[in-house]
């Protein structure tokens, strides 16, 4: 009877923090189907005005569009370089041992814990001298590059590959090895797909952080036709008379893009956040 009345009080928790979860979504989605008027009054029933909200989003000087396109192209570049380069660090710091590698590591660590407030001047200078040098232009200031590239090689996910990497059974390695493979061999068709789980984990993790980068490409990208989606959100909310509707409508299409990357790869999220390397 007591383990009925547990199971019962457990349901009930769940069930509670559930809806406590689901409901700024459900919201979310509520007020973007509604007139700015309605949402004043604080509806909860879904409305009919979702078309008009997005044609008045779309309409609008902001360019939503091409905001969104920015987003895509950043998140998905970054994502795809931070992958390779950051997955090859930590392969690297954990399957060869020199005598200064933990030395390298502690130092990257210790990065971790500089505030990136602390970096926004120096970062600002630098890449504004980037304009200047023909060759670095790609990566100076008000441009796609200067917000890739500080976040392709962060601290966190090399100390995420490297941590999953003790998992690796490194048997694999030394069959490789006297099956005659190189190096680059061994990490491409042995690596990767054992280890597709932590890939998958880090893809979630480096697409929504660089999706809802807010802070660097507020200072970085100054034209209005390399901002970003949360540049453009933060921009529709700061009117004096705020259009709720079109606001929750913009930020409903925003997460479709995190969503799909989050379902996509949910099947091996969980083993890639505990270390596995069981897909």
């Amino acid at each position: 009877m007591s383990k009925k009345i547990a199971r019962t009080f457990k349901y009930i928790v769940l069930s509670i923090l559930s809806i406590i979860s689901i409901f700024p979504f459900f919201w979310m989605v509520i007020v973007a189907t509604n007139p700015s008027v309605e949402v004043t009054k604080g509806t909860l029933l879904p409305g009919t005005y979702f078309m008009t909200n997005l044609k008045n989003l779309l309409a609008s000087d902001l360019h939503y569009m091409t905001a969104f396109k920015n987003s895509i192209i950043i998140a998905v570049v970054t994502t795809t370089l931070a992958m390779v380069i950051s997955s090859l660090a930590g392969y690297s710091f954990e399957v060869y041992r020199t005598k200064k590698r933990e030395v390298c590591f502690n130092v990257i660590l210790l990065s971790m814990m500089v505030p990136f407030a602390a970096l926004m001047v120096p970062l600002f200078q630098l890449f504004g001298k980037f304009n200047n040098i023909p060759v670095l232009k790609w990566v100076g200031l008000n441009t796609s590059g200067s917000v890739i590239i500080i976040a392709i090689a962060t601290a966190f996910l090399i100390f995420f590959f490297r941590q999953n990497t003790k998992t690796f059974p490194k048997e694999l390695i030394e069959a490789a090895r006297i099956d005659g493979l190189n190096e680059g061999r061994i990490f491409r068709s042995v690596y990767m797909p054992t280890m597709k789980s932590t890939y998958a984990a880090a893809i979630v993790v480096t697409f929504m952080t660089s999706w809802n980068n807010y802070l660097w490409p507020l200072i970085a990208l100054q034209s209005s036709d390399k901002r970003t989606l949360p540049l453009i959100i933060s921009a529709l909310g700061s009117s004096y008379t705020p259009d709720y509707g079109m606001i929750m409508t913009a930020i409903v299409i925003a997460t479709i893009p995190s969503a799909l990357v989050f379902f996509c790869m949910q099947n091996y999220f969980v083993a890639g956040m505990t270390g596995s390397v069981k897909g």
